[in-house]
């Protein structure tokens, strides 16, 4: 055998044990600092409470398995049990995390600045990458698409803090940076938004469309989660370059 395949060999070999040793990790929070995306286990050993959140729709508790993906059908309410927050109704943690959709219609003649926004965005992101770390997204998604003669706007958001949270840190970090909402282009967005969170709220509230299936290929995995799960990845592959 020569150097080179032995070197392949090795590597290929270390690569696969590596991999186990990621899933292992990923598995166990002593190995990986929390990197479970299910609950710590308790001072017994077994695993702690769950919160209602991130209960079965059954209501019974169960420890969320980032292994084996799942779907859960959401009423048409948006939750299973009504729990009032800050601002209204508490919606449940699926196997996507939390989020919401918002459909409205926008001002007339504004389609071009909310396309606008979006430029804005994306320039803001490459300026500062950490612009929008706080809301613990997963991702965004904006539509703009026609009814009729009348144009819609659709926000949709994944993220791992709840709805109140979400909208209240997004009221911050808009006023910390001097930008202006996107929602200000939409139909009956209250223009006091900046010190009139309840208002922001009512809006978003108003005009979500809770979804009735959420699936996850894997879920409950938080996106500080992945991050960890990718940078372990990374570490190892700089450790198997090393080797050759």
């Amino acid at each position: 055998m020569s150097q080179d395949q032995f070197g392949s060999t090795t590597r290929r070999g270390f690569l696969g044990a590596a991999s186990a040793v990621t899933v292992a990790t990923l598995a166990s929070p002593a190995l990986a600092d929390g990197l479970q995306s299910g609950p710590a286990p308790g001072a017994s050993g077994k695993p702690a409470a769950v919160p209602s959140s991130a209960k079965s729709p059954t209501g019974s508790a169960s420890s969320p398995d980032w292994t084996k993906p799942a779907a859960m059908a959401i009423p048409k309410e948006g939750y299973f049990k009504k729990e009032e927050g800050r601002y209204g109704p508490l919606f449940p943690r699926t196997p996507a995390n939390y989020g919401f959709t918002i459909i409205a219609k926008i001002k007339p003649g504004r389609e071009a600045a909310i396309r606008q926004y979006g430029n804005t965005i994306e320039q803001g992101v490459k300026d500062n990458p950490d612009i929008l770390a706080v809301l613990k997204l997963h991702y965004l998604r904006w539509v703009l698409f026609n009814i009729g003669n009348e144009t819609y706007f659709m926000y949709q958001g994944i993220f791992d803090t709840d709805f109140d949270k979400y909208t209240e840190d997004a009221i911050a970090i808009f006023s910390q940076y001097g930008i202006n909402t996107v929602f200000e282009n939409l139909e009956g967005f209250p223009m006091d938004w900046k010190t009139n969170a309840p208002a922001f709220v009512e809006f978003v509230r108003k005009h979500q469309c809770p979804s009735f299936l959420e699936y996850a290929e894997y879920p409950y995995v938080s996106a500080d989660e992945i991050k960890k799960a990718l940078r372990v990845k990374a570490s190892l592959s700089i450790m198997l370059d090393q080797m050759q």
